[in-house]
């Protein structure tokens, strides 16, 4: 798994919503994600194969369903990337201001 597959799944707003959708209820096959969504079953089968392709998704079949779920870590690790580090330098500024104001 690369980052540019999480970049790439990550782009589509339909995928998206997928992981949301999985978020809120971890664990649903694809007619149940399917349901609520303006999609046909061929398109959320499309997107569903790119978002277990960069791992933001695992499947497991119980008899004859195949149920979809969430994996987070590759989404952990994009944060601890791309957001933790812009999130440091703004806590040492608010740390820094309390300290002076503090003084």
């Amino acid at each position: 798994m690369s980052m540019d597959e999480i970049f790439k799944a990550l782009a589509d707003s339909h995928r998206r919503q997928l992981l949301d959708r999985l978020r809120e209820d971890n664990g649903l096959t694809l007619s149940q994600l399917v349901a609520p969504l303006a999609m046909s079953r061929q398109a959320v089968t499309k997107h569903l194969t790119i978002l277990e392709a960069a791992n933001l998704i695992t499947t497991i079949f119980r008899g004859r369903e195949k149920l979809h779920y969430l994996n987070p870590v590759p989404l952990h690790e994009v944060a601890r990337r791309w957001i933790k580090p812009f999130e440091s330098a703004r806590l040492e500024s608010l740390h820094q201001l309390k300290t002076k104001l503090e003084s």
